[in-house]
């Protein structure tokens, strides 16, 4: 399918459905988890009193360039998305929105997120933006079917979301003297390995047929994926712990209590799927990434602020 290629959408379907296959293309999940990643380190960074303009300008321009990145990943897979039963319904594989459609609104959304970041936030940010766009659309992305080494590239693109909103509020980059940026950035770059890791077990059959070299195509038993999530999941003990000894305020302790317990809790389901790597060992991994994540950066935001 070219760009030019003309594809026919759903029979009556109405602008509800093509803004519906607009926010699919765009891949929500992923930009929520970036919008979350944004705000969470603008506040750390400036100690939980951030400019709240500036947030939420941050949030806006960098909405767009991950829905940029997410349109051209569809695009640029949508050959392989179409003989794996759980993409094979996204929008450009099964023929509701084209090439042309999709290239008009990633480069659309591109530049004017882009050109945002860079006139309403400041250049820096922008230039964090840029560097996460180009790492997804332009190396993990091709990546994907020549080597299993593409989780790295994209556990970094995924990571420098935390630069975009540390850099949006004026947060320093000297990480010698304040070290707390580049601690978070690798908790979420760390966080994705036990997270791809839990996925591409669990769909590596479909993985395999697409032709993606994942570890767990490459490796079929998987303990190669299973030992770099035990690895993961035990790094993040240590760089959490920085974290903590770093926050403000009395809250640090019961930080550290909290921290201890979410990543005890991941890495032991890490080990279970590395004992034995099964459909439920690996969600049960999933699920706890998912929760993970989210409840670490709610209780460093609380403990920042406290």
């Amino acid at each position: 399918m070219s760009s030019s290629t003309v594809i026919v959408g759903r029979v009556g379907a109405g602008w509800p459905a093509r803004v519906a296959d607009y926010v699919q293309l765009s891949k929500p999940r992923i930009v929520f988890m970036v919008l979350t990643v944004v705000a969470a380190s603008a506040l750390v960074a400036r100690w939980g009193q951030p400019d709240g303009w500036q947030v939420v300008h941050a949030l806006f321009g960098t909405l767009l360039v991950a829905a940029s990145a997410g349109a051209l990943n569809h695009l640029g897979e949508w050959r392989r998305d179409a003989v794996m039963p759980r993409t094979a319904r996204r929008p450009v594989p099964a023929g509701r929105l084209s090439g042309a459609e999709v290239t008009v609104f990633a480069a659309v959304c591109a530049v004017v997120g882009l050109g945002y970041l860079a006139l309403v936030v400041n250049g820096i940010a922008a230039a964090w933006g840029l560097a996460c766009w180009f790492l997804y659309v332009g190396i993990y992305t091709p990546l994907k079917p020549v080597t299993a080494g593409n989780t790295t590239v994209g556990a970094v693109a995924g990571a420098l979301p935390v630069l975009i909103g540390w850099s949006a509020v004026g947060g320093s980059l000297n990480f010698a003297t304040d070290p707390r940026g580049l601690a978070l950035f690798l908790i979420l770059f760390l966080w994705q390995f036990p997270h791809f890791m839990a996925i591409a077990w669990m769909y590596r059959h479909q993985y395999a047929t697409a032709g993606l070299r994942m570890l767990t195509v490459v490796d079929p038993s998987g303990l190669h994926a299973a030992l770099q999530a035990v690895t993961t999941c035990l790094a993040l003990l240590p760089v959490t712990l920085v974290t903590t000894l770093l926050t403000a305020g009395d809250g640090r302790w019961w930080y550290l209590a909290a921290t201890l317990l979410l990543g005890t809790a991941q890495l032991a389901c890490a080990l279970l799927f590395l004992r034995r790597r099964s459909e439920q060992n690996a969600r049960r991994l999933l699920r706890a990434t998912v929760l993970y994540l989210p409840a670490l950066l709610l209780c460093l935001v609380a403990a920042t602020i406290s």
